[in-house]
């Protein structure tokens, strides 16, 4: 019998830069499980939408399919939107809705990956602040992620890490930036704790002008093609223990 199907669902956005990457981490992921048939389908502004590739699936006969939401945290797309859209797949799909990315040590590691690359070092750690900068949220729960993200991070050697927000929360950017110059922090850098370019990421940018560096976005690195991978099995895992029970 085949494996489920993995389908990615990526939000979308009007920059293709957004599109572009996500893509890119999708053919990373599907190169860590050759064999392992991977979609992608966007919730908006980008094709293929997730409803499009579901009626493709069933019509070409899947009978099982793992969907994974390109998200950091638990917030209103993984609660609402999401779900909403899977439950219109047709009859003949069963369709699971894995767990969103975060949190998890493998996101720390990306969120290093990219500051090192950015040109720090792991002997730059503990005279270096950071500001691990999201796209915000209104939801408490994706708030206390960011934040334990945060924390995480910290322990890890970095002198101080501050969670920021470009939209609906505060802080912002800058004045997290702001924050850590206060606080006597010799080198500021700032993180986006974002998936992919777009307009956000790019507010988070405009933020770090006082900032020494700024990391790229988590994109295809090797950490979250394997996070994709691990939220894939562990949905797998999760239906087998229920059918088991």
């Amino acid at each position: 019998m085949n494996p489920p199907v993995l389908l990615v669902v990526a939000h979308g956005s009007r920059d293709p830069r957004h599109a572009a990457t996500v893509h890119a981490l999708v053919r990373r992921a599907r190169s860590l499980r050759p064999g392992l048939r991977v979609e992608t389908a966007f919730l908006d502004f980008n094709l293929p939408s997730v409803p499009g590739v579901l009626d493709r699936l069933a019509a070409e006969g899947v009978r099982e399919v793992v969907a994974l939401p390109l998200l950091l945290t638990r917030a209103f797309h993984a609660k609402a939107d999401i779900p909403a859209v899977l439950r219109q797949a047709p009859p003949s799909l069963n369709v699971r809705q894995a767990e969103v990315l975060g949190p998890s040590p493998l996101l720390v590691a990306a969120v290093e990956r990219r500051l090192y690359e950015a040109g720090l070092t792991p002997g730059d750690r503990s005279a270096t602040g950071v500001v691990l900068a999201s796209a915000g949220s209104t939801d408490p729960e994706a708030i206390a992620v960011i934040a334990e993200t945060a924390r995480e991070l910290r322990r890890t050697g970095w002198c101080s890490v501050r969670p920021a927000f470009a939209s609906a929360s505060l802080p912002r950017t800058e004045d997290a930036v702001r924050a850590l110059r206060a606080d006597g922090v010799r080198r500021v850098a700032v993180a986006p704790y974002v998936i992919a370019p777009g307009r956000l990421p790019d507010r988070i940018a405009a933020g770090a002008a006082e900032a020494d560096v700024l990391a790229d976005v988590l994109g295809p690195s090797p950490e979250l093609a394997r996070l994709l991978i691990t939220r894939y099995e562990e949905a797998r895992i999760d239906k087998a223990l229920a059918a088991v029970s």
